[in-house]
Parts: structure tokens; C-alpha cells; sequence
């Protein structure tokens, strides 16, 4: 078999590293899905930001940001969040580690291919708004697994649950805080209560 790329191969393995790994989950979650979930809410909150605040995001770019935002922990694993941000030092080298990570998924592909996604693994300026929206639509789906894991009666999380309430309260971003008013709280609701 000839030599191939390993860029995508690598990608389709976010469904092999699961998030929370400290916590006892009722149900798994692992960065694949969770990177879906980022994206829908990335889109959702640029398009509010363009149809309610008169914003001019790309929603289409948002989403893909967001399906990419955690590609490097194929490579690093998911560190888990007390450990990542447990002081400036261990926050500082993991993300080194991060672009290292970046770089070698880079090198796994076709020379004429590297500057389309290397926007994914290494923020431009150009691209700093949309990457505000991946970062709070990043924290807004932590917080729908906690109140997923809460609803199914799990006690691990909930300390996690009023800390991510806590650090979307402080996202000044009035995209995130239409988000939390008007699609948020179905997510405390059984499927019943959806379909009723």
C-alpha cells in the first residue's frame, strides 16, 4: 500500500479519548461529540449575534472552529480541568504541549493543504471573534453535560454544575446570554417535556 496522510485517520480518533475522566459519568462523553455540540452552539451564537445584535460573523467558520477546538488532545489526552488550570506554570507548558500537538497533526498532511487548516490549531487575529464564540460555546457545553449528569440524579456533578453556571454568568457576551435565556433551559427538561 502506498504512503498515505495521517490528518484525518488522527481526527477520527477524538471519538477514542474521553472527557471527564475524573468524574464518575452516567453516560460518556468524548471530545467527537463533545466537538459537535461546540459547533452547533458556535453557529447558534453567531447567528444570533447577526440576526439580534447586528454582528457580521461568518457562522459557517464558527462551527468548523469548533469541530477542530479540541483536535490536539488526540495527541495529549484530555487533561482534566482541576490538573490543566491547577496554577499559571502547568497552564503555560500545556499549551506548548497543545502546539507541538498542532504542529505534528499538521505535518500529517498534503504541503497544499497546511495553510487551510492550520487556522484550526494556531488562533489568527483575523479570527479572534469567532474564536470568543468557540470559547463560550465551549463552557456553555460543559455546562449542558453537567446539567445532563445532574438530571440523571448523578451527585458527582454537581459542584461542576453551579461552577459552569457561574463562569457563563461571567461571559459578557450578550450572544451567550440570549443563548442561556431562551434555548438553555430546555435542556433541564425530559424528553416528555420536549415532545408534549
Amino acid at each position: 500500500m502506498e504512503k498515505g496522510y495521517n490528518f484525518f485517520a488522527m481526527v477520527n480518533r477524538m471519538k477514542m479519548i474521553d472527557r471527564w475522566a475524573l468524574m464518575q459519568n452516567t453516560s460518556k462523553e468524548n471530545i467527537a461529540e463533545h466537538s459537535h455540540c461546540v459547533a452547533v452552539v458556535a453557529h447558534a451564537l453567531a447567528l444570533i449575534g447577526n440576526k439580534e445584535f447586528g454582528r457580521n460573523y461568518d457562522e459557517n467558520r464558527a462551527a468548523v472552529l469548533a469541530l477542530y477546538h479540541d483536535t490536539t488532545e488526540v495527541i495529549t489526552g484530555d487533561m482534566p480541568t482541576p490538573v490543566k488550570y491547577y496554577n499559571d506554570e502547568i497552564k503555560n507548558v500545556y499549551k506548548d504541549i497543545e502546539h507541538i500537538a498542532g504542529e505534528r497533526l499538521l505535518s500529517m498532511l498534503p504541503e497544499d493543504y497546511k495553510a487551510d487548516y492550520t487556522p484550526f490549531f494556531e488562533q489568527s487575529e483575523s479570527d479572534k471573534a469567532l474564536w470568543k464564540l468557540v470559547k463560550a460555546a465551549d463552557k456553555i457545553s460543559a455546562l449542558i453535560k453537567c446539567i445532563e449528569e445532574t438530571r440523571m440524579g448523578n451527585r458527582e456533578f454537581e459542584i461542576a454544575l453551579k461552577a459552569q453556571e457561574k463562569k457563563i454568568e461571567e461571559i459578557n457576551l450578550p450572544e451567550v446570554e440570549f443563548f442561556c435565556k431562551n434555548f438553555l433551559p430546555a435542556y433541564y427538561l425530559t424528553l416528555d417535556e420536549h415532545t408534549k
